[in-house]
């Protein structure tokens, strides 16, 4: 009989180096959330010494996310904050209402979950077959702006990433004729509350790894995020398809959110165009109407992103 010996030293081998990389690369990803979180933070001076911060947990990727990593913050911060996770029921048909306070019971993190059946106004008043996130996002804000009240909080934290704030930015422009995104931070309608998004820099792409990483128990919506005609749905594909075939693209996207510029748009509200004066005075910001336009940050981007002008 011939004996057939296996060497199973390279394929164990092979094991070891792929759970090497992935162990590296985590905690890579670790890191960058990390960093933008708080580097969003002191940008914006989101968290101050002595804030209350209401973290709105939905049970989707981005929400269990950001009250991940504001934990991880807050164990190494300079400054001391509270944190309290609130999560709003709003009684949707097949929803798992055991799953988050178990979570967060397990994660030791003070949290509230507040009643209230808004799904069943949202049906009732919207036909069918319509998108239900205008009435849904109102009502929800006003019950969270009140528990904040109830619960002391000083600060409302939402889990809105760097994606959502483009989506918001192209759809305002499509479909609303509007230069206007999702803002890091804000004072609410009322004047009452501060709304933070701390995950400002944060792209989809990296929640989606972490909450696979995190084996968070995700709970689907059934209100609006699973409705297929979405406009926002579509915006985000088109975003994951600049971001593939063009890489660098979405970044400078975002970069331009925060490199505005009035004098060179023609809103006349945020520009005095009609009290305009030449002062005889060079000016290093004064337009170059004849020169050819330079696009300094593109010249560093990635070759599928620069401008070859003839």
């Amino acid at each position: 009989m011939n004996a057939v010996w296996i060497d199973e030293a390279p394929a164990a081998a092979d094991a070891t180096a792929n759970s090497l990389k992935i162990e590296r690369e985590t905690h890579k990803l670790e890191k960058r959330l990390c960093r933008q979180v708080g580097q969003a933070i002191v940008d914006y001076n989101m968290i101050e010494e002595g804030d209350k911060v209401m973290v709105c947990v939905s049970g989707g990727k981005d929400s269990y996310a950001l009250l991940d990593i504001l934990l991880k913050l807050k164990a190494r911060a300079p400054i001391h904050f509270d944190i309290v996770a609130v999560n709003l029921d709003q009684k949707q048909p097949g929803f798992p209402e055991e799953v988050l306070p178990k979570y967060l019971s397990d994660l030791g993190v003070d949290f509230h979950i507040e009643n209230q059946d808004t799904y069943s106004i949202v049906k009732r008043v919207i036909p069918e077959g319509k998108t239900t996130c205008g009435l849904c996002s109102r009502l929800r804000r006003g019950i969270l702006y009140r528990v904040a009240d109830e619960l002391g909080a000083t600060k409302v934290a939402l889990g809105h990433h760097r994606d959502d704030m483009l989506q918001t930015f192209f759809l305002n422009m499509f479909f609303a004729g509007k230069l206007k995104s999702m803002p890091p931070k804000l004072v609410s309608d009322d004047g009452k509350h501060i709304v933070i998004r701390p995950l400002a820099y944060v792209a989809e792409k990296d929640t989606v790894r972490w909450a696979q990483h995190r084996e968070f128990p995700i709970i689907p919506c059934t209100l609006c995020g699973s409705q297929e005609n979405l406009q926002r749905k579509q915006v985000g594909e088109m975003l994951r398809e600049w971001d593939k075939k063009y890489p660098g693209r979405v970044e400078n996207m975002f970069t331009a959110l925060q490199n505005v510029v009035p004098s060179h748009l023609l809103d006349g509200t945020r520009h005095d165009f009609k009290g305009l004066k030449a002062t005889g005075v060079a000016d290093d910001d004064g337009d170059k109407a004849f020169d050819t336009p330079s696009f300094d940050l593109l010249s560093q981007a990635p070759s599928a992103l620069r401008i070859v002008q003839g």
